[in-house]
C-alpha cells in the first residue's frame, strides 16, 4: 500500500467526513482528538501495522480497557478514512461488568446534594440543567432540544445520530422550566442558552457541575453530566424492569449498551446475596 500521509489537511478532511456522516458534535471532537493523539505518538514516521500495534500496546499500558477501546475505535475509523483499512486492529477483550465501582456511581442522595449546592449558589440555570438531564435521561448535547415550544407541548423531539425520539416532560419540570424561561425573557427556542443566545456547551455544564463537588461533599469522579443519565436509567429500570423500553427512551440501538447503564454497585449485590440467607 502507499505511505499513509497524515497532516492537518487530512485531519480537517476526517473531521468534515465525520460531520457529513451525521456523527454528533461530541463524537466528531473526540474522534478527531484521538486521531491527533495517534499522530503525535507516531511522530511523522511511516504508518504501518507495526506502528499501529505499538500504539495499541501503549494504550493498553496507560489507559483503562474501556478508554483504550474507545481510542482504538477512533483510530480504526481514521485508518478506514485514509484508505488503510488493512491496518485496523482489534479492541482489547473486556469482561462485562457485573457491578460498577462505588466511587463512580452517583446516588440519589448525592444528586440532591448537588442540587442543594447549586441552589445555595443561586445558580438556577445549573440547578435546572441537572434536573432536566436526570429527570428525562437525555444527553447533555440534547439540552438544545428542550425549547419553550417543547415545554408547552409537554414533550421534546430529540434528533440525534439520525434517530428521532420523543422525550416526555413531567409537569413539575415543565413548571420550573416555564418559570425560568419567563424570568430570562426567553419566549421561543432553546431554554438553556448563553448570553449570546447559543445553546450552552457540554464543557460549560461539565465545568460548572465539577465546581459543586466540594460544597456538595460528592467525589469529583461521580460528578459529570452523563452520570445523571445513568441515575435516570437505574431509577427507571428499578420501577419498570423493562430494558427494551428503557433502551428506546435513552436512544440506544443495542440493549447491550443499556445494560451498562443499569449495572448496580458491589454493595447492592452483597446486600442481595446476604438476603438469600444461604449460609447457616
Amino acid at each position: 500500500m502507499d505511505r499513509v500521509v497524515i497532516n492537518d489537511r487530512q485531519m480537517q478532511a476526517f473531521s468534515a467526513y465525520l460531520k457529513e456522516s451525521e456523527k454528533s458534535a461530541a463524537t466528531v471532537e473526540k474522534y478527531t482528538r484521538d486521531a491527533r493523539a495517534f499522530c503525535a505518538f507516531t511522530q511523522g514516521r511511516e504508518i504501518d501495522k507495526q506502528a499501529v500495534m505499538e500504539y495499541k500496546a501503549y494504550l493498553g499500558r496507560h489507559y483503562a480497557v474501556a478508554s483504550a477501546n474507545s481510542m482504538l475505535a477512533a483510530l480504526n475509523a481514521f485508518l478506514q478514512f485514509c484508505g488503510a483499512g488493512e491496518l485496523t486492529v482489534k479492541r482489547f477483550a473486556m469482561q462485562r461488568r457485573v457491578f460498577c465501582e462505588q466511587e463512580k456511581e452517583l446516588t440519589r442522595d448525592e444528586y440532591y446534594r448537588l442540587l442543594d449546592a447549586a441552589s445555595k449558589r443561586k445558580n438556577e440555570r445549573l440547578c435546572l440543567i441537572i434536573q432536566t438531564i436526570c429527570g428525562t435521561g437525555i444527553r447533555v448535547s440534547e439540552l438544545q432540544f428542550i425549547t419553550v415550544e417543547a415545554v408547552q407541548r409537554g414533550e421534546a423531539n430529540v434528533n440525534c445520530k439520525g434517530k428521532n425520539r420523543r422525550i416526555l416532560l413531567v409537569s413539575a419540570l415543565r413548571k420550573k422550566l416555564m418559570r425560568y424561561a419567563k424570568m430570562q425573557n426567553i419566549r421561543a427556542g432553546s431554554i438553556f442558552v448563553t448570553r449570546n443566545g447559543k445553546p450552552i456547551s457540554r464543557v460549560d455544564v461539565w465545568r460548572q457541575m465539577k465546581s459543586l463537588c466540594k460544597q456538595a461533599g460528592v467525589l469529583p469522579s461521580k460528578v459529570f453530566p452523563h452520570n445523571l443519565r445513568h441515575l435516570f436509567a437505574r431509577t427507571f429500570y428499578s420501577m419498570d424492569k423493562d430494558i427494551a423500553k428503557l433502551a428506546d427512551i435513552l436512544g440506544h440501538s443495542s440493549i447491550d449498551t443499556t445494560r451498562i447503564y443499569i449495572v448496580t454497585t458491589s454493595a447492592e449485590h452483597l446486600k442481595k446475596m446476604q438476603s438469600m440467607r444461604l449460609i447457616l
